[in-house]
């Protein structure tokens, strides 16, 4: 055995290097013995380390697999939080989506339900509450004719308006800037070679839907025919017995219904220049007539006291009984309902089920003459704008007066009066409900019991403002 692992057996330390290692291990024990012993007993810095080592004795480190389960877990966090967004943004534009589609599918239902009411003529939109009077600055009136306005007709397209008077006159003008486009002047009597035209006063025309043809009809039992572009005379119906007061076309056709004195009623083809048939019934002079796309046309008959429905295929009437005066206006409102105004004041709301008046306003334009004698002021014009609850009425009273027809036509409930002084004694709403025509004179149409001298004969074009819908709840 070697001197070395003899002193090492025994506990002595090795001489040279070994026992130089050895010592310094021990010397380094030593010092942190000794410095564990000066933590524990202490001064200020010492307690300062104390403090710090025990602050990190006390919050252990995160181990590296401790950090790593922690972002995963965020990421995992993070892509659940973005994949619930996703899924919210989906079910928002699939809501969105579903809201469009059921908004599609209201107007379409919408449209296909008024097409079905306007086919079965019982359509009725919605639009008296939205007109707004306009004021008495924006009426626009044209000036041309020198005795009374007895009717008026709009062209299809609202671009021009026909009016003729009693100064047997027929005068064409721009809607847009109410000048004239053409004038048919009065035929002299006795003078050979003079185009055709009119000698006495002309009580009525009337329109073809497509814009070609106009009709006139006179005192004088003389229907005339015009191409309605170009004001040419086309042809010349004779047949009626006295005067003519009624003409309409037929939507959608060339078939014309006139109306006379005569108490008949005649059916034309314009298109292929020919009479049809006459149709009789009424018992006295007929005044008015209408007509819309249904073969049939309505009649007012002025002292009989009756409204009459002609079904022109059938060869038949239904009769309607409700005023107490002379009916001496009429228009429809659809195929199924009708307005008509008599001298006795009244007002009448018509349905072709009912042989009275679903609703009868009397006194509708007010009443005049002294106390004890006061009598109604007669209504001599009346209109409807189509397939709407809008009507308007005129008569002496220096107004037009506008009404809303209640649900049904059961109520007629008065909107505004506009200023118009003198006899009205045509009414004609535009297609498209933007403004409202009224043929103004000094006399009634049909005679001459008053003559209003303030009053001017003219053609009066009278806006219709429209309101603003309110916003629909919840948009």
């Amino acid at each position: 055995m070697s001197a070395a692992a003899a002193a090492r057996k025994r506990g002595r330390p090795a001489s040279g290097a070994a026992a130089g290692a050895g010592a310094g291990k021990r010397r380094r024990k030593a010092d942190s013995a000794g410095d564990r012993g000066k933590s524990k007993g202490g001064g200020k810095m010492n307690e300062e380390i104390s403090s710090d080592s025990e602050s990190e004795s006390l919050a252990p480190r995160k181990t590296e697999e401790e950090e790593e389960e922690e972002l995963e877990e965020t990421a995992q966090e993070k892509k659940l939080r973005l994949a619930k967004l996703y899924l919210e943004q989906l079910r928002q534009q699939e809501e969105e989506k579903a809201e469009a589609r059921a908004f599609e599918e209201d107007q379409v239902a919408g449209r296909l339900k008024e097409d079905v009411l306007e086919q079965r003529g019982r359509l009725q939109k919605s639009v008296a509450k939205e007109i707004q009077g306009p004021a008495p600055a924006d009426i626009r009136v044209l000036r041309g004719h020198q005795l009374s306005i007895t009717c008026v007709v709009i062209t299809p397209d609202d671009s021009a308006i026909f009016s003729a008077a009693k100064d047997c006159t027929i005068i064409k003008w721009s809607v847009e800037t109410g000048r004239k486009l053409h004038v048919i002047p009065r035929a002299k009597k006795g003078v050979e070679g003079q185009p055709p035209s009119h000698s006495s006063h002309i009580l009525c025309m009337a329109i073809s839907s497509d814009g070609k043809y106009l009709a006139s009809g006179d005192r004088s039992k003389l229907i005339l025919i015009w191409e309605a572009q170009s004001c040419q005379h086309l042809y010349t119906f004779t047949g009626h017995r006295d005067a003519v007061s009624g003409l309409a076309f037929r939507r959608g056709t060339h078939q014309l219904y006139s109306t006379s004195h005569d108490r008949s009623v005649k059916v034309w083809n314009v298109a292929e220049n020919s009479y049809v048939e006459t149709l009789f019934g009424h018992q006295d002079a007929v005044a008015a007539l209408d007509a819309l796309s249904r073969e049939c046309c309505v009649t007012a008959g002025g002292r009989d006291g009756t409204v009459r429905v002609w079904k022109i295929p059938e060869e038949s009437q239904l009769v309607f009984y409700g005023h107490q005066g002379s009916i001496d206006s009429i228009q429809l409102i659809n195929e199924e309902h009708m307005v008509s105004g008599a001298d006795d004041g009244s007002v009448a709301l018509w349905g072709l089920s009912k042989k009275r008046p679903l609703a009868l306003q009397r006194e509708a334009h007010g009443l005049r003459g002294e106390p004890g004698l006061e009598q109604p002021f007669w209504v001599s014009a009346v209109a409807a704008l189509l397939n709407t609850d809008l009507v308007a009425t005129g008569s002496h009273n220096s107004c037009v007066r506008l009404w809303q027809c209640g649900e049904g036509f059961r109520q007629l409930e008065p909107l505004c009066d506009i200023p118009l002084v003198g006899f009205i004694n045509s009414l004609k709403f535009s297609s498209s409900g933007d403004f409202l025509v009224a043929g103004v004179g000094q006399e009634h149409r049909l005679g001459r019991w008053w003559r209003i001298k303030e009053a001017r004969n003219s053609v009066c074009i009278i806006p219709l403002h429209r309101a603003p819908r309110p916003p629909a709840a919840g948009s």
